[in-house]
């Protein structure tokens, strides 16, 4: 069976599997925590959506914060809450389409706020776009976001965020009523209004995600920016002039036809989350429900396409 086409508890894990990688973190905030952690190293293959749906699963366990490292992702627990049993019904351990090692080690004092700020980096595309945490100096940049991720996707870190981001910034978007479909930390939904776009909808399916794109807008200044916690349902009878959807393969070809259906006439579509070889999918798919490809950017091996309507 195909991770992607579990259903039930495992819904929770396609909410996180948005290809949109990233420093991961949840994190204690403001005060230092003196118990005992176990800190449990993955070595995951593949690496970027391995270690996405590993921590999805692991979410639904005691672990409360994750690093995103070189070969996977490490996971804490409390020693109190640990469990001989902790792995024992984490599918993707067992899953023959991913290889996943893990050591374990028990650290005394773990200082969330400092080991965050240690692996959260500012981002910077093309020198006009800052993506920053609160401790970050501000830049001279055009579009300064400051952000506090928590356990949300999206931090601008991953190739696909990137790209959408470039697509943004050359883009006039003033006055266009836009989607952000699968917002994470709605960073996109803040940029352009940050360039006038608005009214503007951001859409999470993860708990996690809505409550941190609500503080993020609020956190920017953002009056323009409704959240909702939902999926593709949230789009009957609504209306955009821009949508952006920045998810995974499977999930945007399950959702074209609403999102064309959403599409205003001469509306465009920004779309990401996916890799060169997903491109003929995805533009068979957009083509066929009367989409016009307009441009791909490529990071590496992930890809953003661009469609009008």
């Amino acid at each position: 069976m195909s991770l992607c086409s579990l259903s039930g508890k495992s819904k929770i894990k396609i909410g996180f599997q948005k290809s949109i990688h990233f420093v991961l973190f949840t994190f204690a905030k403001n005060y230092f925590m003196s118990n005992i952690y176990l800190g449990y190293h993955f070595t995951v293959e593949p690496k970027e959506l391995g270690s996405e749906i590993l921590v999805a699963e692991l979410g639904e366990k005691p672990f409360e914060s994750f690093v995103e490292t070189e070969f996977g992702v490490t996971a804490y627990v409390q020693k109190q809450f640990w469990t001989e049993d902790i792995l024992e019904d984490i599918y993707i351990m067992n899953s023959p389409e991913f290889t996943i090692s893990y050591k374990v080690e028990e650290i005394e004092q773990v200082n969330w706020n400092e080991e965050w700020e240690k692996n959260f980096e500012a981002i910077d595309v093309d020198g006009k776009c800052h993506v920053r945490a609160p401790f970050h100096p501000k830049t001279d940049a055009e579009f300064d976001i400051v952000i506090e991720p928590k356990m949300s996707f999206g931090t601008g870190h991953h190739e696909t965020t990137h790209m959408m981001i470039q697509h943004l910034l050359e883009m006039d978007v003033k006055g266009l009523k836009t989607l952000d479909m699968g917002c994470g930390t709605a960073i996109l939904a803040i940029l352009a209004e940050m360039k006038g776009a608005g009214p503007i909808d951001a859409i999470d399916i993860d708990n996690w995600c809505y409550l941190n794109s609500i503080e993020n807008a609020e956190r920017n200044n953002c009056k323009h920016i409704t959240v909702y916690e939902g999926d593709a349902a949230l789009l009957k009878d609504k209306k955009y002039d821009l949508i952006i959807a920045n998810i995974n393969r499977n999930i945007l070809l399950n959702d074209m036809q609403q999102y064309v259906d959403c599409l205003n006439k001469g509306g465009l579509l920004l779309l990401s989350g996916f890799y060169e070889e997903d491109i003929p999918f995805i533009d068979e798919s957009c083509t066929d429900k009367g989409l016009t490809y307009i441009k791909k950017l490529q990071r590496n091996n992930w890809v953003s396409l661009k469609y009008s309507n």
